[in-house]
């Protein structure tokens, strides 16, 4: 019989038109909850919505860089209905040293990643205390336990981002919302991709030769897929995971060698 946990219950995940963010959406549905992807491009969200099993699913249009649009949209989304389970999940910085970094890179990481996430959470908080259910699951990355080298941008708003997880858990978890962190290793999407051709342009060696690199590094000996992160992400979202609240979870194959 299939799994029904979240059936009635209704979800939003953000940057799910294709990877991680989609992979969520799947599993999450797959659970029973009617899933609203959320994203910028109306066409390709159009076109991820097939890949939802189960009925209720929709599309809503908003850039993780508007703050404004953000809120706006969260805001029509919550006038909807109570939104039990959000994903907050969008694509990250471009690479470089830190201190190569200008300040408007900067800020235009923390506008997509940590403002879009809070004022999510801010429209839709009211209706998970009323519920007495929420579950607020941020993907963020292993650099959070461990900085990644050559990610200088997104090592700092990812610190950020799962420093403000762990303070909102604090505030949220009386009223049945939990907050937790998933953190994807070295896992097959398009972001690995782009990383490794950035990183074997400027080394003047093959791509395949840097994905060899990230992989030897992996004790699993493989790359995720966005699935295997997926599954925790629709556990973390059922009733089951009531008690589990402000935890930090790596899924990379055991890379990150922090505790």
């Amino acid at each position: 019989m299939p799994d029904r946990a979240l059936e009635g219950r209704r979800a939003v995940v953000c940057g799910s038109t294709q990877g991680i963010g989609l992979a969520c959406a799947i599993a999450i549905a797959g659970r029973g909850a009617a899933v609203t992807l959320f994203s910028r491009d109306r066409e390709r969200l159009e076109g991820a919505l097939a890949s939802l099993p189960g009925e209720g699913h929709r599309v809503r249009v908003a850039d993780s860089r508007d703050t404004d649009a953000v809120r706006r949209a969260g805001r029509e989304e919550a006038a909807l209905g109570p939104v039990h389970v959000l994903v907050n999940n969008t694509g990250g910085p471009p690479g470089g040293a830190i201190v190569d970094a200008t300040p408007e890179e900067f800020l235009e990481a923390f506008r997509s990643h940590l403002l879009a996430s809070h004022v999510l959470v801010q429209a839709f908080l009211p209706g998970m205390k009323e519920a007495r259910y929420g579950r607020i699951l941020n993907v963020i990355s292993t650099s959070v336990k461990q900085p990644i080298p050559g990610l200088g941008v997104s090592n700092t708003v990812r610190a950020a981002v799962a420093s403000w997880a762990k303070t909102l858990s604090l505030e949220v978890g009386a009223h049945g919302i939990t907050v937790n962190n998933l953190l994807p290793g070295y896992t097959r999407t398009q972001r690995l991709t782009s990383i490794a051709a950035a990183r074997a342009g400027a080394a003047g060696v093959p791509q395949e030769t840097i994905l060899a690199g990230f992989e030897s590094e992996v004790p699993a000996g493989r790359f995720g897929d966005p699935s295997e992160l997926a599954a925790l992400a629709a556990f973390l979202a059922g009733p089951e995971a009531g008690y589990v609240n402000g935890v930090s979870i790596p899924v990379d194959g055991g890379r990150t060698l922090a505790l």
